[in-house]
């Protein structure tokens, strides 16, 4: 296949493995019952004047499946921690004893499983778009690279090609999504 073809076939890749990494961190962020301290990586506080991640200003730890401990590098942001995660509409509800804050993880009732998984069926039908959107690129690619010379068997080699990318990577995505849905009805 010609030179160009494999490059435009390696940019196809490259943007739908970006999609499945996306869509894997946003999974990550799903609860599923079990404590993780994923569930905190969005979570900016207010400290020192300015919004810092939460993971810069304390020390994150899960000593058993339904407690997260948080145990700040300086006492005086402990306050500001505890409201940080109680805005952060995770439907958590911290507790500080003076030294850490302990985030007890509620069991998740049937409907809010429910709604989770709907939450991740979304986020991967979204990420589908996206390996669908580096598809349409790529073959539009080719079909420019035609006009200007590509023979018509190597442009149906490429989208031949491009086509098994986007299945596999379609295949992957619902792979992701169906684990984490199992782990999030797994009571």
């Amino acid at each position: 296949m010609d030179e160009e073809v494999e490059l435009v076939l390696e940019e196809a890749k490259e943007h739908m493995d970006k999609a499945l990494a996306s869509l894997k961190l946003e999974l990550h962020k799903i609860r599923t019952g079990r404590a993780s301290t994923a569930l905190l990586d969005g979570i900016s506080v207010e400290a020192y004047g300015t919004q810092s991640p939460l993971n810069q200003l304390a020390n994150l730890s899960v000593p058993d499946p339904r407690l997260i401990v948080v145990s700040p590098f300086d006492a005086s942001t402990m306050g500001a921690i505890e409201k940080a995660i109680h805005a952060s509409n995770l439907g958590l509800t911290p507790s500080n004893d003076g030294k850490v804050v302990r985030i007890p993880i509620p069991a998740l009732t049937e409907e809010r499983r429910k709604e989770l998984v709907k939450q991740a069926k979304k986020m991967a039908e979204d990420h589908k778009v996206g390996v669908r959107d580096a598809r349409r690129e790529a073959l539009n690619e080719l079909k420019k690279m035609e006009s200007d010379g590509l023979s018509k068997d190597d442009r149906h080699r490429g989208e031949r090609s491009v086509q098994e990318l986007t299945d596999a990577a379609t295949k992957k995505i619902d792979e992701v999504t169906a684990q984490k849905e199992s782990d999030i009805l797994k009571v």
